[in-house]
């Protein structure tokens, strides 16, 4: 029977179509086998080791109603807390451990009353206090602003020598940069304190520039108690040694 030829190549052209998709897929069977699954028992009786638990020592936050040094430090950097002591008037309990005294210029120890010459740049008067005799710098904390210039310091140490055993001032000596007393005695390394001022991660009283703390933090004073005095009594570089009058 006669067939149309576009009918005859249409034909042709399916079989041949065909036959391709069997040929392939023949051919991807020929040359692959499909993976098998073998289940693997789970691995027993392995043994880990883990480093032991640290053994870490507590700590108070409170020495009474003041705050450790480690206690108001922690209590500023946690966010739970740190409401309660920053930039808040609270009180803390520390021992001195380091005062810039011996960084203090020969530039700028002089009386009151007599300004330091030009290019005279010394540090702040600072104390640093921890919560042991020895402890480590990096675990204690700066006071600042109980004496704006070493001159103030100068006038006390003078004033202060004029007293007899167990006297005290009857005026006190007066920072007026500041509009603070300075300490009675002044600050010296050993001394157990309570310091009472406002807390916070600076300090913004100085005119050469904000101090800043964001770890430790820094105490500005306000007022301090001695509950055990220093053996030695402060002094600047360049003045008459001190004793103790007993």
């Amino acid at each position: 029977m006669y067939q149309p030829r576009t009918a005859l190549y249409q034909t042709r052209t399916a079989v041949f179509a065909l036959s391709s998709v069997f040929f392939v897929t023949a051919l991807a069977r020929c040359g692959r086998e499909e993976a098998k699954y073998e289940p693997v028992p789970a691995v027993s009786g392995l043994s880990v080791s883990l480093p032991a638990v640290p053994n870490i020592a507590e700590r108070p936050v409170k020495d009474g109603d003041a705050y450790t040094v480690w206690g108001a430090s922690y209590y500023q950097r946690n966010r739970v807390h740190q409401n309660e002591v920053l930039d808040q008037n609270i009180s803390i309990v520390g021992y001195i451990t380091k005062v810039n005294y011996e960084d203090a210029p020969a530039c700028a120890v002089h009386e009151t009353g007599k300004g330091d010459p030009d290019g005279c740049k010394p540090p702040i008067p600072t104390f640093w206090i921890g919560d042991t005799k020895d402890a480590p710098e990096n675990e204690t904390m700066k006071v600042q602003g109980w004496a704006s210039n070493y001159a103030n310091i100068y006038s006390a140490i003078e004033e202060y020598d004029k007293l007899k055993a167990d006297e005290k001032p009857k005026e006190p000596v007066m920072d007026n940069t500041w509009g603070v007393e300075l300490p009675f005695p002044l600050p010296a390394k050993g001394a157990k304190v309570k310091i009472a001022g406002t807390y916070s991660t600076g300090f913004t009283l100085a005119s050469s520039g904000v101090v800043a703390d964001p770890i430790m933090g820094i105490m500005t004073y306000k007022s301090m108690e001695y509950l055990e005095n220093a053996t030695e009594l402060a002094n600047l570089p360049g003045m008459k040694p001190r004793k103790v009058k007993k």
